[in-house]
């Protein structure tokens, strides 16, 4: 029998459909229930590919008894954290507050009016680590819950009271970050370096693409050695340990070692399409093979794997799948044995993987068991094709299929540019696919009161090409318009700038407050306990920060000084934590090295198909100038990006314009000369 859950379009709720829990989606509806009641309301919070979350459900709801209890004494609600990251971010704040860590399964109990009272994660089914057992915290929240009632009230009370009173303190009036501060951010950048394995800090360690970014754009601003040095060894190290799958290609979550060699096993569309613009990037400032093959594979492994029937990007696959026996094993379907090599390539030859790859007897996972590493080189063809598919006859992981927004527009922006530098029009064919779902499925708008029309609004997630329930958020927003803007450049089609500046004034109207600061949500989004607001980097680009790049592209494009200035005003807040944060302000310090430069303004004139003007329109793409915008068409179209507008032949000739801070260089018809002035 199902519950409330089957009708959902989230393949992390419908994992639920069938627990006896009696789940209730995020909605007034449930709420109003625990009101009626008179009971707390349980929210559990999770994601697709969690592995945790899959254990917990495994043993906490899917047992009859536990099921029994919480649906006599709570509200059951189950969110999707990446269906609905307003719910997640308001509710992940207060754990933290409370705990001082946080992470999924996030279980939290709240009052009927969303008021949470008592925070944690996992919890086992008996007591273990340090953990009560979840029916020990069940029934002690329904036992204060009885006799307590007006204490824990008062405690949901202090803690909305202390949420809103960590409202971010920000000051119209501060700056852009200038060159010094980008130059202390990169020294504590280099601080925090290691410098044994690459990467920052410690275990776990995630993929750092957004400051690996900055990084490079640092180094073409400044030449600075020592960034260019630490994207250069922190993509190598990737490339070459665990996190990267050595066979399938496409990066893992993270790794939980410093060296880089054990992934938690989840392959996240985010991690992957920005991983391909950073490699692809490193590819264009340095020549690297290392980085040209990882940014190919990367790439085809994500529209492989990840391309939707209806030409969007999935979300996720799961790190759990079977193992030979059948049973949920996290990395079943990627870790080797000698014995395994042996049976695949034969003895000889399994003998020769087993070294080239790191796969010990000991094993270096689980017992006997290891991930697959490279050393050194590139992989052999034919050895990793053989190995692939053997690995193919295994059972594959689960795929969270839903196509969230702005991971759709980070890949968008990806494969665009891997399309136009690697000349592989195939995958700039499935940007432009992407783009025109999260046209005709995610985007639309609608009428007011009195017949006006209203600003276009993105839904944030749909499934199997039916539109979700959720409203977009700013990352949405700000990604899809990066990810639009990126298409343009690429292929010239003035649809996607079209396209970029209503989700853009879409942010101004309704995401924007007076003094520059920017929501998480719009104004008129579903009220929670505090209106989420966050500038700073997670596994993704803040909402902030991306849609201040976006707003300092399309004004380059289109010079538009109301996008100028609300790139201006977003960008004060990354001064604030560059020089004692620049590990999660990332991709504002990148936004910031594109402002520094201008950015640069490329206009690329000429018939289309004309191979002179194929050429110069490459080496624009080509060029390392921080955060540099292009636009490329006809000379008079009518509906030519502004950036065009009266840009003529030279001489009868396909010519490029160069400009920056309202100055332009002279025309030139020369892609070596085009190329040069790009470089510095």
């Amino acid at each position: 029998m199902s519950n409330r859950l089957a009708q959902a379009t989230s393949p992390y709720l419908l994992q639920h459909a069938d627990n006896p829990v009696d789940w209730w989606p995020w909605s007034a509806e449930a709420f109003a229930e625990a009101e009626r009641r008179g009971v707390p309301v349980f929210l559990s919070v999770g994601y697709a590919a969690c592995h945790w979350c899959h254990v917990m459900a495994h043993e906490s709801f899917e047992d009859e008894t536990i099921a029994a209890y919480l649906n006599e004494h709570f509200v059951s609600v189950k969110v999707d954290r990446e269906e609905r990251p307003d719910v997640d971010a308001v509710y992940m704040e207060a754990v933290q507050a409370a705990t001082g860590q946080g992470g999924w399964p996030m279980t939290v109990f709240l009052m009927p009016g969303g008021e949470p009272f008592y925070f944690g994660t996992y919890f086992p089914p008996a007591p273990r680590s340090g953990l009560p057992s979840f029916r020990h915290v069940i029934e002690g929240v329904a036992t204060a819950w009885q006799y307590r009632r007006d204490e824990i009230a008062e405690m949901a009370e202090q803690v909305v009271s202390t949420l809103a009173g960590r409202a971010l303190a920000y000051d119209q009036g501060t700056p852009v970050p200038g060159p010094d501060d980008l130059h202390t951010a990169l020294l504590t950048l280099t601080r925090e370096f290691d410098g044994t394995h690459g990467g920052f800090g410690t275990e776990p360690k995630f993929p750092p693409s957004m400051v690996l970014e900055f990084l490079l754009r640092h180094h073409a601003r400044t030449g600075a050695p020592a960034a260019l040095e630490m994207v250069e060894r922190t993509c190598a190290a990737m490339a070459r340990g665990g996190i990267y799958d050595q066979l399938g290609g496409g990066f893992a979550r993270y790794s939980v070692d410093a060296e880089w060699r054990v992934p938690h096993f989840e392959k996240m569309l985010y991690d992957n399409a920005l991983l391909l613009r950073v490699y692809t990037h490193l590819w264009r400032a340095t020549g690297s093979g290392l980085a040209r093959r990882v940014a190919l594979e990367t790439a085809d492994f994500m529209v492989r794997e990840l391309r939707t029937d209806h030409g969007g990007f999935a979300s996720a696959l799961d790190a759990d799948s079977p193992d030979a026996k059948g049973h949920p094993s996290e990395g079943a379907y990627y870790v080797w044995t000698r014995k395994q090599l042996a049976e695949a390539l034969g003895p000889q030859e399994g003998a020769w993987a087993a070294e080239r790859y790191g796969v010990t007897e000991r094993g270096t996972f689980e017992p006997g068991t290891s991930v697959l590493t490279l050393a050194e080189g590139d992989p052999d063809p034919r050895t990793r094709a053989a190995l692939l598919e053997a690995r193919g006859r295994r059972e594959r992981p689960a795929r969270d299929d839903k196509v969230v927004a702005a991971w759709n527009g980070l890949a968008i922006a990806a494969l665009a540019e891997a399309g136009a530098l690697f000349d592989r029009p195939d995958l700039t064919a499935c940007a432009v696919a992407a783009a025109d779902l999260l046209v005709s499925v995610h985007l639309g708008a609608g009428m007011d009161a009195a017949g006006r029309p209203e600003p276009v609004r993105l839904v944030r997630t749909s499934r199997d090409g039916r539109a979700g329930e959720s409203a977009g958020v700013l990352e949405d927003y700000g990604d899809v318009a990066e990810g639009f803007l990126t298409l343009h450049a690429v292929t010239g089609d003035t649809a996607w700038l079209t396209f970029a500046g209503l989700l853009l004034d879409t942010v101004l109207d309704r995401f924007a407050a007076p003094d520059g600061t920017l929501f998480d949500t719009a104004d008129d989004a579903e009220p929670l306990i505090r209106r989420p607001q966050d500038p700073t980097d997670n596994a993704t680009p803040s909402g902030w920060t991306a849609a201040a790049g976006a707003l300092l592209s399309y004004a380059a494009l289109t010079g538009s000084a109301r996008h100028r200035q609300a790139a201006e005003r977003a960008l004060g807040v990354v001064r604030l934590l560059a020089d004692r944060a620049p590990r999660f302000v990332g991709w504002g310090l990148a936004v910031a090295e594109a402002w520094q430069d201008g950015p640069r303004e490329i206009a690329v004139v000429g018939p289309a198909g004309d191979p002179a003007t194929l050429a110069l329109h490459r080496a624009a793409l080509a060029g390392t100038a921080p955060g540099a915008v292009v636009a490329v068409g006809e000379p008079g179209a009518e509906d030519a990006a502004p950036v065009l507008l009266d840009r003529t032949l030279l001489n009868g000739r396909p010519a490029a314009y160069v400009c920056r801070n309202f100055t332009c260089d002279l025309p030139t018809v020369d892609p070596r000369a085009l190329t040069e002035r790009l470089s510095h």
